[in-house]
């Protein structure tokens, strides 16, 4: 019989004790969040049947979660999953892992589009694990999505992740490439959504380190903003239809840079939004 000191809520406490040594911030929740996972449960069930023992072999597997862990791998990665909009999303080291700001870029695009009915040609620029794109296919069904990255093993968990969550017999096309430079020359899009890199790569040092040692460097970093983006701003307006729109994520102090460069390029408005924060976050710019 197991002893006490193997159910459910002494492992936690332990479980927790010993993230908070090693600095993990969000000890408790990410010692909860992977023993439910282990168990194939919900995270409010663990108190439901806190008394539970778990096997050796249970045992074994949560130890080890938790020494990964507190090695500051994400728990996202560790347990291969991360919800974002409605949606669970399969995550590994090759996407990044999708953000809550990146909730509130998919909130803003529906919101401006609210006509279920519309028919609309989007792409999903550096598309990662496909969050935003799936997210906005999965709200609105009329809409043509497609989705670009240069990684192949991140086009990967983005296919799995549109089989899995869309579940449908609607076609989705993967290109792997530079930006827009795979896109045929005759495709044309109404939309462009993009969560690109943008983290210049001066601000390393100061980045947590379960980002910055685990999540793919070529989705956060960019060793020249300026050149790379305005690389995106002028590719995006060559393949926007007329009254098209571009929609990006990216750092607040360069919103305004964004702003005045994407004016002096041809689109005929630029707009800044803020994301809960406060910060500037967002830009939306129209053709």
């Amino acid at each position: 019989m197991a002893e006490s000191q193997d159910n459910v809520l002494n492992l936690l406490k332990k479980s927790e004790e010993f993230l908070k040594k090693k600095n993990i911030p969000s000890a408790r929740l990410d010692a909860e969040i992977l023993l439910a996972d282990l168990l194939k449960i919900q995270r409010v069930k663990l108190y439901v049947d806190f008394e539970r023992p778990l096997s050796l072999s249970e045992k074994d597997e949560y130890r080890e979660r938790i020494v990964q862990r507190s090695k500051f791998k994400p728990t996202a990665y560790i347990i291969g999953r991360k919800a974002f909009f409605d949606s669970e999303f399969h995550v590994n080291e090759s996407v990044l892992i999708p953000r809550p700001e990146t909730e509130e870029l998919v909130a803003w695009v529906l919101e401006e589009y609210p006509n279920k009915e519309d028919s609309l040609d989007v792409l999903d620029l550096c598309s990662g694990s496909g969050c935003i794109g799936i997210s906005l296919a999965k709200a609105r069904k009329e809409w043509n999505v497609s989705f670009t990255d240069s990684s192949e093993s991140a086009l990967e968990i983005n296919k799995k992740n549109i089989q899995e969550i869309l579940n449908t017999d609607r076609s989705f096309e993967l290109y792997h490439g530079d930006l827009l430079s795979p896109i045929p020359n005759e495709t044309k899009f109404d939309l462009v959504v993009s969560n690109p890199p943008y983290i210049p790569e001066a601000d390393k040092p100061n980045i947590m380190p379960d980002v910055a040692e685990y999540e793919p460097h070529l989705a956060l970093f960019v060793s020249d903003f300026q050149g790379f983006h305005t690389k995106i701003l002028t590719e995006a307006k060559s393949k926007l239809k007329p009254q098209g729109r571009l929609y990006l994520e990216t750092h607040p102090r360069y919103s305004n840079w964004l702003k005045d460069t994407a004016l002096s390029l041809g689109y005929s408005e630029a707009d800044l939004k803020k994301d809960l924060s406060g910060r500037d976050s967002f830009v939306r710019l129209k053709i």
